[in-house]
C-alpha cells in the first residue's frame, strides 16, 4: 500500500509506517486443498507438448485481444509481484518467499520511492532539486538495422546510465522493448498529466491538500487502476466471473490485515500471458513483416535492444536506435487505417522461440518452466479448485483432446490436472480461446478485486461510483487506447519533421 513507500500515503488519511513494517509475502489462496506433485519427467513432456509451431498462422490468432495486452499484462505484474526464490529448489513454502513489490496496484515500478528518495527518477531544475516530472532518455544517433530514414535523436527511449541500463522503478521493465516502450508511456503519461494541472487544461481537485506531483500521482494511478480492472480484465476474463466479485464480494482470496500474492495466482492463473505471445511482430514501419518492412520485430529482437537482456556484442544495444520506436497503433486500436495486429489464442501453446530461453539454468523451455515451478510449490489441481469453487471441472475427454492432450492423459494428468496446464486447457475449451474459463478467470478476478479493496488509497476503496475524467472516447470510462491518444506519442517515426 501507498503508506510503505518513501513519499508517503497518497490519501493523507495516515501517516508513513516505520520500516519494520511487513509488505506482504505470497500465501495460498486455498490452503486446504492437497498440493499435487507429480514426477518431474512426467512434467517435463508435458511441457514439450505445448510448442505451438504454426509460425504465427492467423488462425491461432485471439482477435479481441490486440496484441499489446500481452504487454500490458506484463507491465502490471511487475507492479505487484517480485518473487526471488530460484527455480531450482525442489520444495518452497509460499509463506517463506518475500514478494519485493507491494500487493497493490499503485504503479511503484513507476514511481519508486519517489522525488525525494530516489531524485534521479525525475527532471532536476538548475540546481539538483527533483521536478515533478520524471525523466526521459534520447534515443541512440545510429540506426538499428533499419532503412537508415528515421532521424537520429529523440525524446523515446528510458533514461539511462552510461552502461546503457535504465533508470526506472523496476530493471525487469527494461527486460524487453515492448515493455520498455510500455514504461516509458507512462512516464510520460504522468508528465502530460502535471503540465494539464499546471497549465489549468485539468482542474485541479485538491490544491491545498496535494502538490502538483501528488495529484498528478494520484490522478495517474486511478486511471490506470481503471485500466486494469475495467480493459484489461474485461477483455481476457469470463465477464460472469468478474462481475460476479465486483457485485456479491470475493469469497475465496481473504487475508486479515494487508493483500498477498496468492500462487494459485502468481504461478498459474496469471501466467495465461506467456500463451498470448507472438513470435514475430509487426512494430513499426521499418520493422514489420509486411512489404517493404526491412525485418519482422522477432522475439530476439525485442530482447535484443534492451539494458536488461541485450548483448553487448550487440552493434547498438542502448539506448534504443530511432527506427525502434513503437508504433503503438500496431498494438492497440487506435487508428482504423492502421490495424492492430492480435495477440495469440489463449490455450496450452506457447510459440516456438519459447521452448529455448537462452541465458537461464536448464530447463530451457517456458513451458516446462511454469510447470516445475507449479510443482515445487506444491499448487492444487484445477480440478480441486474447481470443485472448491462449486464449479464444473473439465472432463477428462476434454482435457485429451489435442497433441499435448494425449501427452497429458498418458501421465494422468486428464483426472488430475496441473494448475497451469488446465487453466490455459480451459481457456481453449470454455473460452475458445479468446478469454479465460471459469476457474481461470475467478482467481484472477478475486486477487485484483482483492488488491484494490485492500489498498486504502485506491478508488475502489474510497469511491467505488469514481469514473475517469480523462479525455476518453467516450465518457466515463479510460481505455490503454485512451492513454495513449491523451499522451499523443503514437508513431513518432512517421511524423514527416522526424524523417532525414
Amino acid at each position: 500500500m501507498a503508506r510503505f513507500h518513501g513519499f508517503g500515503d497518497r490519501t493523507a488519511d495516515q501517516y508513513p509506517m516505520g520500516t519494520t513494517a511487513p509488505t506482504g509475502k505470497f500465501g495460498r489462496m486455498f490452503p486446504a486443498l492437497r498440493p499435487f506433485i507429480p514426477s518431474e519427467e512426467s512434467l517435463v513432456e508435458l511441457g514439450a507438448a505445448m510448442t505451438d509451431g504454426t509460425n504465427d498462422d492467423p488462425a491461432g490468432d485471439n482477435i479481441k485481444v490486440p496484441a499489446g495486452y500481452t504487454y500490458l499484462g506484463q507491465f502490471i505484474d511487475h507492479d505487484i509481484t517480485l518473487d526471488t526464490t530460484a527455480l531450482q529448489e525442489k520444495q518452497v513454502d509460499p509463506l517463506a518467499i518475500f514478494n519485493f513489490r507491494t500487493p497493490v496496484l499503485e504503479l511503484d515500478s513507476l514511481y519508486g520511492l519517489g522525488p525525494s528518495v530516489q531524485p534521479y527518477l525525475y527532471q532536476l531544475d538548475g540546481g539538483f532539486a527533483p521536478q515533478e516530472k520524471f525523466a526521459i532518455g534520447e534515443t541512440n544517433s545510429e540506426p538499428g538495422r533499419g532503412d537508415g530514414t528515421i532521424k537520429a535523436s529523440l525524446p523515446n527511449d528510458l533514461p539511462r546510465v552510461a552502461s546503457g541500463l535504465a533508470i526506472i522503478g523496476d530493471p525487469r521493465n527494461d527486460e524487453n522493448l515492448i515493455v520498455a516502450q510500455l514504461h516509458l508511456a507512462f512516464l510520460k503519461f504522468h508528465n502530460k498529466v502535471v503540465e494539464g494541472l499546471k497549465n489549468g487544461t485539468l482542474l485541479r481537485r485538491s490544491p491545498l491538500r496535494k502538490s502538483v506531483f501528488e495529484e498528478a500521482r494520484d490522478t495517474v494511478i486511478w486511471h490506470y487502476q481503471w485500466i486494469v480492472l475495467h480493459d484489461f480484465l474485461r477483455r481476457i476474463l469470463d465477464a460472469e466471473q468478474l462481475d460476479r466479485v465486483l457485485d456479491k464480494g470475493r469469497k475465496f482470496y481473504r487475508f486479515e490485515q494487508e493483500p498477498f500474492i496468492p500462487v494459485e495466482f502468481s504461478v498459474a492463473a496469471y501466467r495465461l500471458g506467456h500463451s498470448m505471445i507472438r513470435s514475430i511482430y509487426d512494430y513499426n514501419r521499418v520493422f514489420t513483416p509486411k512489404p517493404g518492412g526491412v525485418t519482422p520485430a522477432t522475439l530476439q529482437l525485442l530482447f535484443s535492444f534492451t539494458g536488461k537482456s541485450g548483448s553487448p556484442s550487440d552493434p547498438f544495444p542502448v539506448p534504443i536506435p530511432s527506427d525502434w520506436i513503437i508504433d503503438w497503433r500496431r498494438f492497440f486500436e487506435l487508428d482504423e487505417t492502421v490495424p492492430a495486429q492480435a495477440s495469440r489464442k489463449l490455450d496450452p501453446f506457447l510459440v516456438d522461440p519459447l521452448k529455448n530461453l537462452p541465458n537461464v539454468p536448464g530447463p530451457n523451455s517456458l513451458a516446462t518452466r511454469n510447470l516445475l515451478r507449479g510443482r515445487s510449490l506444491g499448487l492444487p489441481t484445477g480440478q480441486s479448485i474447481a470443485r472448491r469453487m462449486r464449479l464444473q471441472p473439465l472432463k477428462p475427454e476434454q482435457i485429451a483432446t489435442g497433441p499435448d492432450g494425449a501427452v497429458a492423459k498418458k501421465h494422468g494428468f486428464d483426472r488430475e490436472t496441473p494448475l497451469w496446464y488446465y487453466i490455459l486447457k480451459e481457456a481453449e475449451i470454455q473460452g475458445e480461446g479468446l478469454r479465460l474459463g471459469q476457474v481461470g478467470s475467478r482467481i484472477i478476478a478475486e486477487v485484483f478485486v482483492g488488491l484494490l479493496e485492500g489498498d486504502s488509497g485506491s478508488f475502489l476503496a474510497i469511491n467505488r461510483d469514481w469514473t475517469p475524467f480523462l479525455p476518453s472516447a467516450e465518457p466515463d470510462t479510460f481505455t490503454m487506447a485512451d492513454l495513449l491518444r491523451f499522451v499523443g506519442d503514437l508513431s513518432p517515426i512517421d511524423e514527416p519533421v522526424n524523417r532525414d
